[in-house]
């Protein structure tokens, strides 16, 4: 079975998109689309801005969606998906890839999305860190014991787990996973607390972006963050959505779920090769590639 993955914030790169622009009327047309809906020229900062214009959250995700998307939709009829799944914001571009969202549908919740996490992060400063070398069941019991708000945000791969919360509450539970053995605790540069009850001025803002956009039966089921489990249904689908930006991404537990369901090849769509190289870590038999430009 064939399962397409699409990667989330953190993948883009400068100069990402000017491929298929150029290449590709219809992403031409899907890219003058997008500057209607949101309202400023994203395809200018995509192809010419520095590594530091992308990094912003509200520039960041929209980016990497159209990207994904965009090269979805340009692959023609050999894009059929068995079965899909997106990283955190992947999950937008995963729901528009099985025909649960309408492209300007998901984008517009994209963009509703990023500008409330800015908000979040402006509200809530706060922060996350990447742990490395330690059992999952060690990294949430560390977080546990510090005073104040540190989660378990991202199941990247085994080995590889990114904790969420205040500023204070991460490093002294980096200090105290160091302690545990960890072969690296580090701050990463992010703008907030992605993933963790910080998020939940977000979470309501979004919820109600989510409640009155129409969410269609997908073609082949969604792998979602939230559960890790496949899902078809419109309903329970706009559900784990939500709880999505304060739930953690459950992403090695969903990759071992679409192995067990019967995926053979997958296929990463989008800007990058993250999710190619945490699949790997996963399964190194695996049949893996990656797709980021035509």
């Amino acid at each position: 079975m064939k399962a397409y993955i699409f990667p989330g914030q953190g993948a883009q790169f400068a100069g990402m998109g000017k491929d298929l622009y150029n290449s590709s009327e219809k992403a031409r047309a899907l890219f003058h689309q997008a500057y209607d809906i949101l309202g400023f020229d994203i395809s200018k900062i995509m192809f010419e801005g520095s590594a530091a214009d992308l990094k912003e959250t509200k520039v960041t995700q929209p980016a990497v969606f159209l990207h994904s998307v965009i090269l979805s939709k340009v692959l023609g009829n050999s894009f059929q998906p068995d079965m899909v799944a997106g990283h955190s914001l992947g999950e937008f571009s995963a729901l528009v890839a099985n025909g649960t969202l309408k492209f300007e549908d998901a984008l517009r919740l994209v963009h509703k999305r990023a500008l409330a996490m800015q908000k979040a992060c402006e509200m809530n400063p706060s922060t996350m860190a990447a742990v490395i070398g330690l059992e999952d069941k060690v990294v949430e019991d560390v977080c546990k014991t510090i005073e104040g708000i540190v989660v378990p945000a991202n199941y990247n791969c085994p080995g590889q787990l990114v904790i969420s919360g205040t500023h204070h509450a991460v490093e002294k539970a980096c200090e105290a996973l160091k302690e545990k053995g960890a072969k690296r605790a580090m701050m990463l540069p992010v703008g907030g607390a992605f993933h963790s009850p910080l998020m939940e001025s977000a979470r309501e803002e979004l919820a109600k972006a989510i409640e009155s956009t129409a969410f269609q039966t997908p073609k082949c089921p969604v792998y979602q963050n939230v559960t890790t489990t496949a899902v078809s249904d419109p309903e329970e689908i706009k559900i784990n959505l939500i709880k999505q930006l304060t739930a953690p991404v459950k992403w090695t537990q969903t990759m071992r779920k679409m192995l067990a369901d019967g995926a053979t090849d997958f296929t990463e769509v989008g800007p990058g090769k993250v999710l190619q190289g945490l699949l790997k870590k996963v399964d190194r038999q695996i049949t893996a590639e990656s797709i980021s430009g035509l």
